[in-house]
């Protein structure tokens, strides 16, 4: 009995011991695996210096348009009693669908994401700009649940369905529907009946023109959450007059005021000919007639140099506000000097006049403005008691807290697989893989903000080879990005700028330096140039390659749907 004793105790020991390696490791990466050069990243800043802001400075019932600025695009917003939410497109940012929470449509809080975990989001293989597309939210009063119902271009999902009683306690696993097309929206009649809107391409041999789409309802059922087999029923026909040939027609949503029926969708293609338009019905299947002051919003139509220029309106949302008036949120972009698009689709709100048959964004039709006056009452605290900052802001991060600001982002997979808050800093473990890859990267982004800003943080980390490489990345995709870091060349420590292009990469600059001791990255844009500086003592900067451009980091360049992100950057995979 005494050896037997002997022998569970020893073994006891032994548990405790491996249990306690097991959890040092955990702690140690993101993945359990012990990693003795990871990097760690301390004392990010952004700081916001757009001449705009510094132009317009604010009265005391005033407040900036955009209210979500960098890539937030395709706004969708509902509302429950004096509860806003408010949603956005991810792509393949990880987790998905950032969600916001207001009382007043002027101050904002983000309280999570609405596909947070890899069953309900599967973009791992997937390039930046696929992913998810047009989240629509939507609150049902018949049965105190909200709805989000998007397409996701990856992962085998198409378009999906997920529901929650409390937006911010979490959201269920994906319901695939069986229909096709993108931009799908939900409307619940108050006589307990239920409506899917979408987009899609017209029947197969009736495509007229490029760019030629419908918009297509279906009737919900709301206890099996799918769409009734054979209830669709084509519901505007190529645009607003087919004759015209307009563009994808999409992100269509209905609405039902004074017991009439109101379809609103965008028109023109997300780019310069964006605008939003409207119909009316006395049946919400139709049949639906246009507005004939269409288009309701849209940049379009004024000069190219005009001053403060906002561009690309449209992908709107209405919402009736605190106030009783209705707003509507919508998307568009401030391109900087050089017209180049590098912070993205932005969330812009208008209120909307509906005293008559239709709704009008108000200044909508007109160059808009940066700022707007508040709804009657409220108060701006935008940057104060937890609510997201507006124009020019200074985003401080010294990764002391337990938790991960929600502004931080993956992308194709769980910032939790490479990251750890350590007593240190922010540990990021590399994964083997480049940034050039269309996989899961050990990388944490923060959304460009503005044109002109700096960005910066300071990083412990000695690369041992040279396919060892950490530092800072600008990157709009996998195939247009800076990346900015150190890694070994030899026997000697070098930080490298690299410049890729077309998935081509060229080396901007070198420069040998002492990695002992922590070094402070920064990048620094002023519109279309980018200068990536360092500091071995936090204070004095030495520039390496001297003003690049910012071309890259564009979507008129690069492409996509998606803005510009700083990243903290680790690889085994470093190829230059």
């Amino acid at each position: 009995m005494r050896t037997l004793k002997l022998i569970l105790s020893g073994w006891k020991s032994l548990s405790l011991l491996l249990f306690a390696i097991l959890c040092f490791s955990t702690e140690a990466s993101g993945r359990g695996k012990v990693t003795k050069n990871a990097p760690v990243f301390t004392h990010f800043t952004y700081q916001g210096e757009d001449a705009i802001y510094k132009n317009n400075t604010l009265k005391p019932d005033e407040f900036y348009n955009p209210i979500l600025q960098g890539c937030y695009p395709d706004p969708s917003i509902t509302r429950k009693g004096n509860d806003y939410y408010l949603v956005c497109s991810s792509f393949a940012m990880f987790p998905g669908v950032p969600i916001f929470h207001s009382n007043d449509l002027v101050n904002w809080k983000q309280i999570g994401h609405v596909l947070d975990r890899t069953s309900q989001l599967k973009v791992e293989e997937c390039g930046i700009s696929a992913g998810v597309y047009a989240p629509a939210i939507r609150y049902n009063p018949g049965n105190d649940t909200f709805y989000m119902i998007t397409t996701q271009f990856s992962g085998g999902f198409g378009n999906i369905v997920v529901k929650t009683k409390e937006p911010e306690k979490g959201w269920s696993d994906p319901i695939k529907l069986q229909f096709d097309g993108i931009d799908p929206s939900l409307f619940f009649d108050d006589n307990g009946k239920a409506y899917v809107v979408h987009n899609d391409a017209p029947p197969q041999g009736q495509e007229r023109y490029s760019g030629h789409r419908v918009i297509k309802v279906w009737d919900y059922d709301i206890e099996n959450d799918r769409v009734v087999p054979g209830s669709d029923k084509i519901i505007v026909n190529g645009g607003v007059n087919i004759e015209e040939k307009p563009i994808w027609i999409e992100a269509p949503h209905i609405y039902k005021k004074d017991g009439r029926y109101y379809l609103m969708c965008a028109e023109g293609g997300t780019g310069g000919w964006h605008s939003e338009v409207v119909f009316v019905s006395d049946n919400p299947k139709g049949p639906y007639l246009p507005a004939s002051s269409n288009p309701i919003l849209t940049q379009r139509y004024f000069p190219v140099n005009r001053e403060n220029k906002v561009d690309w309106a449209g992908h709107a949302d209405l919402v009736e506000g605190p106030d009783g008036k209705y707003y509507g949120v919508f998307l568009g972009i401030r391109p900087n000097e050089k017209s180049r698009v590098n912070t993205g689709r932005e969330t812009f709100i208008l209120p909307v006049d509906w005293s008559g048959t239709f709704p009008v964004f108000e200044n909508g039709l007109v160059p808009m403005k940066p700022t707007l006056k508040m709804p009657a009452g409220v108060e701006n605290q935008t940057g104060k008691n937890g609510f997201l900052p507006s124009g020019n802001f200074v985003f401080d991060d010294d990764f002391s807290a337990k938790k991960l600001d929600l502004r931080w982002i993956g992308l194709r997979g769980p910032r939790e697989e490479f990251i750890n808050i350590t007593g240190k800093g922010l540990r990021i473990t590399p994964f083997p893989i480049n940034i050039k890859e269309v996989k899961p990267t050990s990388t944490l982004f923060y959304r460009q903000q503005h044109s002109h800003f700096t960005a910066s943080v300071t990083m412990d980390y000695r690369a041992k080879t040279s396919n060892e490489l950490a530092g800072i990345t600008c990157y709009q995709n996998e195939r247009y990005n800076y990346v900015f870091g150190i890694t070994k060349k030899e026997k000697s420590d070098y930080l490298i700028l690299e410049r890729t292009e077309k998935g081509k990469s060229i080396l901007v600059g070198e420069v040998k330096i002492e990695a002992e001791k922590p070094i402070t990255l920064q990048v620094a844009a002023s519109g279309d140039d980018y200068r990536f500086n360092y500091s071995t003592d936090g204070e004095k900067f030495q520039n390496l390659g001297g003003t690049v451009s910012g071309d890259i980091l564009s979507t008129n360049i690069a492409g996509g749907f998606t803005g510009a992100m700083i990243g903290l950057y680790a690889t085994l995979a470093n190829d230059k």
